[in-house]
């Protein structure tokens, strides 16, 4: 009876022992396969074919560290593309300026971004999986999250009963 009383209490203690190595003070809710940052292939951007002045004079003056001529600028390119003015597309604070005092109109917290950064954080020490779950690096995101998804299928038909169209709606699922 001793024995296994000794067997048990070891395996407890491997088990306890195992769980106390986690070495993150934040839980992790969605475990990716690999925690290296490696470089985002979406960042990097073709720049523009190299081209000669008419002349030299016309070049701008060295820049360290600024805007190059060939340098991709998707705002001045599709204010330009509409007819608009691309100068005025990439001046400094402009860029989200317009929808940023849309979002705000109604009144904004100062501290949100943090407010909601510890919220988040209390939500994922509450939701960070069973022992076994978390020994064995399981994903436990989408069982934590899941009763913030939004039923598509069950909007879709509110909206329909509300008598707006949805022509681009997929289908029912059979």
């Amino acid at each position: 009876m001793s024995v296994r009383r000794t067997i048990l209490a070891i395996s407890g203690a491997s088990v306890l022992a195992l769980a106390a190595c986690s070495d993150s003070e934040n839980p992790i809710l969605m475990h990716a396969a690999s925690q290296e940052r490696g470089p985002d292939e979406f960042g990097i951007l073709p720049t523009k074919p190299l081209e000669m002045p008419d002349s030299l004079s016309e070049l701008p003056p060295p820049n360290p560290g600024g805007a190059n001529r060939v340098d991709p600028q998707p705002r001045a390119d599709v204010a330009r593309a509409l007819g608009g003015n691309p100068a005025a597309a990439v001046a400094p604070g402009t860029a989200d300026g317009g929808i940023v005092n849309h979002a705000s109109r109604f009144g904004r917290e100062e501290g949100i971004r943090d407010q909601l950064a510890s919220e988040d954080l209390e939500f994922r020490r509450r939701n960070q999986g069973r022992l076994l779950e978390r020994l064995f690096s399981v994903n436990v995101y989408h069982r934590a999250y899941e009763f913030m998804w939004l039923d598509k299928y069950a909007e879709l038909e509110r909206w329909r009963r509300a008598g707006v169209r949805t022509p681009s709606a997929p289908p029912e699922p059979e």
